[in-house]
């Protein structure tokens, strides 16, 4: 490839698109990177769950072999990385191999340096710092992000918790977080003795806890990429989350929505302005690219408080990266892998940011994120397959046709379902069964599920088919989300 300095987005797009060096984002599925091969060439996804029953031109799924019962995503791409069709893949397939992960760790890197690979992403040493839900409130502070109110301590038992909420004045009404954990699984809400009770094995001895003044918020969600030339924001999206037909989860994210006018203007200006603090800083800290950042918007005051970062691509990416500034310049993670690659760029990231906070550069969109919910476990014996299905005039949503493009989605009464259970796995009570594309919004003006969005997640669901299992068989939940 040529030494010549990339001056704009033009000559950006057109070095992805005759770029010769393989790249591979390898994990469970294809979804949070939907897409980006049409961007990249030799971009190859090598994912363990084929949701596409072997279609997707770009998609290799190895045969399943034996293997520990996987206790992570990392665990999975380990797996995937052992795996004698991968490797054979991956040779067979020459030059200097890329790895883009959703996660890894150590492990990852040393069977990635053994494939002679480079990881396009910060190490993971220093993402699992950055991950850390108490770090965040230090590096936020250090930027002039503030948190919600909040303070950073053990717990020993409830009676400590109240004196430590009493001297820092954050009243009885609590939300407390782990360190570490996702969609709900470590997010408590104490209000009482009894609350406590119900988690404290997973509060007491589990290190420094961030204890927050609960308020009554809006969620909302940030993706941005910290590069040498500044920190490119994406939009402000609102946020599903702990809707009982989407999710077991109080607190869990089930989705997330994308339209121009999703907050006033000052919020989404200030949410702006405070990533591409947050990005600057992140560079100090030594991490550059991809990021996400959880807001939380006090539905009284309109305070945005910083949630909690995540130092990845993440289950709003597909949306981030499909949205139509994506599709007028270029996806946000197309500026990550530039950021990897040592190409030489210039970018006016400051002009890029200003035409990105242009509501006309924002299309209407929703995903729901479909788990079991019911406390049931099972075997499937049918699964609805990838693709676009279509919601009649009475409701019922029958399939149309399969694509792996969301963008074949035409109107909203159509969507994109990319499945994730297949027949033959179990369903258990927070298992992913899929997630639902559409066009235009899946909750009401005062944050509910619409009636049309409630239709879309029935059917899906009334698609699935399971028999009982054997009594003497047991399933637990993993307790880690694949996306």
């Amino acid at each position: 490839m040529s030494k010549k300095t990339l001056k704009n987005i033009s000559e950006i797009r057109r070095y992805f698109h005759r770029n010769e060096e393989p790249i591979y984002f390898v994990s469970a599925t294809n979804f949070n990177l939907l897409g980006l091969d049409e961007w990249v060439k030799n971009f190859k996804y090598i994912n363990y769950l084929d949701c596409y029953d072997g279609r997707h031109p770009n998609v290799f799924v190895p045969p399943e072999m034996p293997h520990d019962e996987f206790q992570s995503i990392e665990d999975i791409n380990n797996y995937l990385l052992c795996h004698k069709q991968v490797i054979d893949y991956i040779k067979r397939r020459g030059g200097k191999p890329k790895f883009v992960f959703l996660m890894f760790d150590k492990e990852t890197e040393k069977l990635a340096k053994e494939l002679g690979a480079q990881v396009w992403f910060p190490k993971a040493k220093l993402r699992e710092k950055c991950d850390n839900k108490i770090e965040t409130v230090r590096i936020g502070n250090k930027a002039g992000v503030p948190s919600v109110p909040n303070t950073l301590s053990e717990v020993k038992d409830y009676a400590h918790l109240q004196k430590v909420c009493e001297k820092s004045g954050l009243g009885d009404d609590l939300v407390l977080q782990s360190a570490f954990g996702d969609s709900g699984h470590t997010t408590f809400f104490i209000k009482s003795e009894a609350d406590f009770r119900r988690h404290e094995h997973e509060i007491v001895g589990q290190g420094e806890i961030k204890i927050m003044k609960r308020i009554d918020c809006r969620g909302s969600a940030i993706e941005a990429c910290a590069t040498k030339q500044g920190t490119i924001v994406g939009p402000l999206m609102t946020e599903l989350v702990g809707f009982k037909e989407l999710t077991p989860y109080r607190g869990g994210w089930c989705g997330n929505e994308i339209f121009p006018t999703a907050f006033a203007p000052k919020v989404r200006q200030q949410a702006r302005e405070l990533t591409f603090k947050f990005g600057e800083q992140l560079k100090k800290e030594g991490y550059r690219g991809y990021f996400e950042l959880d807001f939380l918007i006090d539905k009284k005051t309109g305070d945005l408080w910083l949630g909690e970062l995540n130092p990845r691509i993440t289950g709003a990416s597909s949306m981030t990266n499909h949205a139509a500034f994506a599709h007028a310049d270029a996806p946000l993670f197309l500026f990550h892998l530039l950021e990897f690659s040592g190409k030489d760029f210039e970018l006016d990231v400051e002009e890029l940011n200003a035409r990105w906070a242009d509501p006309d550069m924002i299309d209407s969109w929703s995903q729901m994120v479909i788990k079991h919910t019911d406390d049931s476990v099972d075997i499937l014996t049918g699964a609805p397959e990838s693709g676009i299905y279509r919601m009649l005039d009475d409701g019922r949503v029958v399939f149309d046709r399969f694509d792996y493009h969301r963008r074949a989605v035409e109107s909203e009464s159509e969507a994109f379902f990319l499945r994730i259970l297949k027949p033959g796995d179990y369903r258990y009570e927070g298992a992913d069964l899929g997630i639902l594309v559409t066009r235009g919004r899946s909750m009401t003006n005062s944050f509910k599920l619409t009636d049309r969005a409630k239709k879309w997640i029935h059917g899906i669901k009334q698609s699935f088919s399971a028999r009982p299992l054997p009594s003497a068989a047991a399933l637990t939940d993993p307790a880690f989300k694949i996306l």
